[in-house]
């Protein structure tokens, strides 16, 4: 597993999902438009949940959310673990966009996924208008995969239905979206070691903890796991360390095995 370039592809993708979560956050806040009064309930959450907090607390959380069910996908896609047997962001190979946006140009949505397929299809066909129709569907399909999920791995995929939704990037598709970034970023050869996954949050929140610890405060409490938290990988779990106490079950001095995590 190359951790170098895991690293550079976690702080890259932390960075750009910051950024467009926020372009984001500032479009639905200061547009008025027919599909945002839609969705009054989340704008409003999403309203209050800045009030409670701030801006860049919500653009963070959500930036994580999003990196953090995107990297589940692709792992899942790499080990073929997808309820529905099709990948989410992962394309067929010789395609480029993801299994399930080309099964939907198809006429292909797998009836487990809560989705509004007439929609989807309307949207495809040019019968509703739309500026990019393609992102557009893909959007409806990834938002529909995390909720379908959701029954299986609630811990992970909590179901989209806030604020959170109204803050994913709007570009998914193109050669230069987080979607794709995810696909170069996860090879499949590395995907095959779950630790990839340990090791890309340790990655991803690396900067934030190199800031806070030269920031040299106290600090909050949203500001703790940054700063403490640790990913072990697997080899550390089989160091042995002796312990010249008897506290533990041992005798003085006999060798004990203690995870380093």
């Amino acid at each position: 597993m190359n951790t170098n370039q895991l690293k550079k592809f976690a702080q890259d993708a932390r960075r750009k999902l910051l950024q467009q979560v926020g372009s984001r956050m500032e479009l639905v806040l200061s547009t008025d438009s027919a599909e945002l009064r839609e969705k009054a309930v989340a704008l409003n959450n999403l309203k209050e949940a800045i009030q409670n907090s701030s801006k860049e607390q919500v653009i963070d959380k959500v930036a994580y959310t999003w990196f953090n069910r995107l990297m589940a996908l692709r792992f899942m896609d790499a080990n073929e673990y997808q309820p529905t047997g099709i990948k989410m962001v992962t394309p067929k190979d010789g395609f480029t966009l993801p299994e399930i946006l080309e099964d939907a140009r198809q006429g292909q949505i797998p009836d487990e996924l809560p989705v509004n397929k007439e929609h989807i299809y309307d949207l495809l066909d040019g019968k509703t208008p739309s500026s990019n129709a393609q992102n557009e569907v893909y959007k409806e399909l990834l938002i529909g995969a995390c909720n379908q999920l959701n029954s299986i791995f609630p811990f992970l995929f909590e179901k989209i239905d806030d604020y959170t939704e109204l803050l994913l990037p709007d570009d998914l598709t193109s050669e230069f979206s987080i979607v794709h970034d995810f696909m170069e970023g996860m090879q499949q050869e590395d995907c095959k070691d779950v630790e990839i996954i340990g090791w890309l949050y340790q990655f991803y929140i690396s900067e934030r903890k190199d800031e806070l610890i030269n920031a040299k405060k106290r600090y909050k409490a949203d500001e703790i796991a940054p700063v403490t938290q640790l990913f072990t990988p697997k080899w550390m779990y089989n160091i042995w360390w002796i312990t010249p106490w008897g506290n533990c079950g041992k005798k003085p001095g006999q060798i004990l095995l203690l995870p380093m995590g």
